[in-house]
């Protein structure tokens, strides 16, 4: 049976050359980053690196980037340390965003009394700007701004100069969940006014565990974790050197090699949409994802024309079929209910098709994609 991996979007597979750097630094960097001895130097001059790495390519200074385990620990931390620390009354936010966001603008809410506001979608799902204007200028409180580039499940993209344009021009705070789109587009946080992103390195072929926070200088956020002095102070506890060096060769390679292989990719996001509405004529693309200038050219999210009945069994079938994919976040993959970003903007008629997401990488090939919709066709046949 073929393994016919379409899920990227929740994990990637590691690069090759991002294990071999791995497996050098356990076997030889395994000094303690905090020790002053030589060893540690050694270990800590290997973060420092990684962390100099991505500021040069974010435009950004080595200072404003802090290593987490992940986006949803980012994520927490900065929506957490901006009411915390910065006085943010009021998270503007759209309720297609992840879990990581809402629950957490959720929890604040308990816990400090602040308001959480939602902007109006698009009938495509995407955040309507103007009405994020409205919002923005309702009341002189301090706001924060929470909205993702690229959406996991249907991969819309946020249009992120015009937005971090709005909240500066309306004295506001703006943080994106960037998780889906570091390592796959370009970024200068010059050029784009934003105050905070978060990235995790296993969406861009790098390893489980480890991300990091871009903060800029002088925010005013304070640390969430306390004890040691790494991270300059800002995030207490010793740190995974083997999946900073990892996440540092996935970065570069995904940049250095990103032209020919979003090239690629982007063929495959095109041949897919083009097989797929052959044998499903009644099929439909959810969000803007069927749009290649609206959405990101990583996925689709596809509605299916079968019944209810034979949608229960589908992603069953795909399995023992050896196809994976997904029906939304891999963070959800336990719910029996609808996407809750489907759920946001899509019709009760509309989410009673089955929906499905394949996310792409340049590991996949077009007789892959060949072979997935040879295998939904015949179950919807049978």
């Amino acid at each position: 049976m073929n393994n016919l991996y379409f899920d990227s979007a929740a994990t990637t597979q590691v690069r090759s050359e991002v294990i071999e750097k791995m497996q050098e630094a356990l076997s030889q960097f395994y000094g303690n980053p905090s020790s002053t001895h030589s060893f540690g130097r050694s270990a800590k001059s290997l973060i420092e690196r990684a962390r100099k790495t991505i500021a040069k390519q974010l435009n950004a200074q080595p200072s404003e980037i802090i290593f987490t385990s992940g986006g949803t620990e980012a994520d927490n931390m900065i929506l957490r340390c901006a009411v915390r620390d910065l006085g943010v009354k009021t998270i503007i936010t759209a309720k297609t965003e992840h879990h990581a966001v809402l629950h957490t603008a959720e929890q604040l809410e308990k816990e400090y009394g602040i308001t959480v506001k939602f902007v109006v979608l698009d009938p495509d799902g995407t955040p309507n700007l103007e009405y994020l204007e409205h919002l923005l200028k309702q009341g002189d409180e301090k706001k924060l701004v929470s909205l993702m580039h690229v959406n996991n499940e249907i991969g819309n993209l946020l249009p992120v100069e015009e937005v971090a344009s709005i909240c500066k021009a309306n004295d506001a705070l703006f943080h994106s969940d960037t998780v889906q789109s570091i390592g796959h587009f370009e970024w200068d946080v010059q050029k784009t006014p934003i105050d905070f992103m978060t990235a995790a390195a296993h969406k861009f072929h790098g390893p489980k565990g480890v991300g990091f926070a871009y903060i800029r200088k002088d925010s005013g956020l304070k640390p969430l974790i306390f004890g040691g002095e790494q991270e300059r102070g800002f995030r207490a506890g010793t740190e995974p050197m083997h999946n900073i060096v990892g996440l540092e060769e996935a970065f570069v390679q995904g940049y250095s090699k990103m032209t020919e292989e979003r090239a690629y990719v982007s063929d495959l996001k095109r041949y897919f949409i083009q097989e797929f509405s052959k044998a499903f004529p009644e099929g439909v693309f959810n969000g803007a994802s069927g749009d290649m200038e609206k959405s990101t050219y990583t996925l689709v999210n596809v509605g299916l024309p079968i019944s209810e009945e034979k949608a229960q069994i589908l992603l069953f079938h795909l399995d023992i079929n050896g196809v994976a994919c997904s029906k939304g976040s891999a963070c959800q993959s336990g719910s029996t209910g609808a996407s809750h970003v489907l759920s946001a903007f899509m019709s009760s008629e509309a989410l009673k098709r089955p929906a499905l997401r394949f996310s792409f990488s340049h590991y996949n090939t077009k007789e892959e994609i060949d072979q997935v919709i040879r295998i939904l066709s015949d179950f919807a046949k049978s």
